[in-house]
């Protein structure tokens, strides 16, 4: 079975050529889709966590190896694939404020996935997604839906970002430390939702 996603000898250097960093070092492994699952990635701060998610998600190009995605990659798709890829393969940040823009209410940022990658055909399909995947997220939508993010907890923007990444029903969420921002009592409630999501 070809994996999901895959990093295949993967080193990233930052810096300069004189005096180069050690982001990743010749790292491999893989994340199949078969079954659902949490695997968790622990190291000390600077250990490459993040530089990691980060060529998983695209966002940095490896400047030695390989990242796959269904085999393929990701760096060679072809416009359909990269939708497909940037649908089936989403993230949650370490902070939630920083997810938000302050001039746009809640309904801007969970719509931005459903229309970007076709999710829905209509408005009222578009809403009736944006109402579900807040419920999953354990929040009332008729409490959400047209509030800023100024109105909203720590906690709260957290379960909007959560529920603005599963929209699209990806096949992979990628977490990079998503309560480490948040208060002991909600950190805890958000580990149980990212385990029941998997469920």
């Amino acid at each position: 079975m070809t994996p999901l996603v895959e990093l295949k000898k993967v080193t990233k250097l930052f810096g300069n050529k004189k005096n180069p960093t050690y982001a990743l070092d010749d790292m491999s492994f893989s994340l199949e889709e078969d079954f659902p699952h949490i695997i968790t990635v622990a190291g000390e701060s600077g250990s490459g966590k993040t530089t990691m998610m980060m060529l998983l998600l695209g966002f940095y190009e490896p400047t030695m190896g390989e990242v796959l995605f269904n085999g393929k990659n990701i760096w060679k798709l072809d416009k359909d694939e990269t939708i497909e890829f940037r649908r089936n393969i989403q993230a949650v940040f370490q902070d939630p404020f920083a997810v938000y823009n302050p001039f746009y209410k809640v309904d801007n940022l969970l719509s931005i996935p459903i229309k970007n990658f076709g999710i829905a055909k209509r408005p009222d399909e578009a809403r009736e997604l944006m109402e579900n995947a807040l419920r999953r997220v354990g929040l009332r939508p008729e409490e959400t839906l047209g509030r800023y993010p100024h109105q909203l907890s720590g906690g709260q923007k957290q379960r909007v970002a959560i529920a603005c990444a599963i929209a699209g029903e990806p096949d992979l969420l990628i977490a990079d430390e998503p309560t480490s921002a948040l208060d002991t009592i909600v950190q805890a409630e958000i580990l149980a939702l990212l385990c029941d999501l998997v469920r």
